[in-house]
């Protein structure tokens, strides 16, 4: 697969579809390399007309690693508890501009950015910062950063924040266990077994984790930020939610003005089969609603 030289480091991406089709980014979450968003998904988007981007985010899959000390997570989640300083290698605003900087590297003026989980918290970052690269926003299982929303169930979030075993058998067998947590009804042990074997022959980044949750702990709640969003914004959020609660959703839906909010009965925290028509459906709609207002602005000119 292709990689991208940024400033210091390289982002490896995937490309599908034409290039002159209008680009849908898709950024992925906590953790977790690109090959996470579902081939069938992507083609659904490529069906409505769409080129398709996915990368991996630094320091997971085949992208740059971090060098320092891996960060304390359970120093870091004491510190946030008790309302103090957080240090971080990174934050979500770097994570941002290396999406920007992957859409320079490709010659894309302006995308449909869509993310997933911290993928969401990312997009949600990229469309507050660089509004003139976003002609869509979908934020999918994501929320605002603030604290008393999106909450983790505790089973979630131990199964989470549990290292996975470097031995191959006993990490795959770890990551189908927590996607069985996290998935809710829709869990599917084949597809999560097949998906586990194909990210850990890909790519074993167990410090992934440290890291991006240091970027979300020192970036704080963007509650207020959210309101500076103009672009036409889809929030989709699973009711079944055990990771990051469907409140997060809402709260993500009510604070950015103007967002349609679709919340799916089944959905945990996964992009299950049965959604990903539906889901294409609104990313759809949503980048119609920015071509309509691209036009009356050109028109007003």
């Amino acid at each position: 697969m292709p990689t991208a030289a940024l400033d210091d480091i390289e982002i490896c991406y995937e490309s599908f579809g034409p290039d002159e089709a209008p680009t849908c980014l898709l950024v992925m979450g906590l953790g977790a390399q690109m090959v996470v968003w579902p081939l069938g998904l992507i083609s659904e988007l490529l069906d409505r007309g769409f080129r398709v981007v996915r990368f991996d985010n630094r320091d997971v899959g085949l992208s740059t690693k971090s060098t320092g000390p891996v960060p304390d997570v359970a120093a870091i989640m004491a510190a946030n508890a008790a309302g103090e300083a957080i240090e971080a290698p990174y934050s979500l605003s770097d994570m941002a501009a290396d999406a920007i900087a992957l859409l320079d590297h490709l010659g894309i003026d302006q995308a449909h950015i869509v993310g997933a989980s911290l993928g969401g918290m990312i997009s949600q970052h990229i469309a507050i910062e660089h509004p003139d690269r976003v002609a869509s926003l979908t934020s999918i299982m994501s929320t605002t950063g603030a604290s008393d929303v999106g909450q983790s169930d505790p089973d979630a979030l131990v199964a989470l924040l549990t290292p996975a075993p470097v031995e191959r058998h006993a990490s795959i067998e770890h990551n189908v266990n927590v996607t069985r947590i996290i998935a809710g009804p829709l869990f599917d042990e084949e597809v999560a077994r097949e998906g586990a074997r194909e990210r850990f022959d890909r790519s074993f980044t167990p410090d992934a984790g440290p890291f991006q949750i240091a970027a979300m702990a020192v970036s704080g709640d963007r509650t207020e930020r959210l309101g500076s969003i103009t672009c036409p914004t889809l929030v989709v959020h699973g009711q079944q939610d055990p990771l990051v609660t469907v409140s997060g959703g809402l709260a993500t839906a009510a604070a950015i003005p103007g967002a349609d909010l679709m919340v799916l009965a089944d959905m945990g925290h996964d992009l299950p089969p049965l959604y990903w028509g539906q889901i294409a459906d609104a990313i759809t709609g949503i980048a119609r609603r920015s071509d309509e207002l691209a036009n009356h602005e050109d028109h007003d000119h």
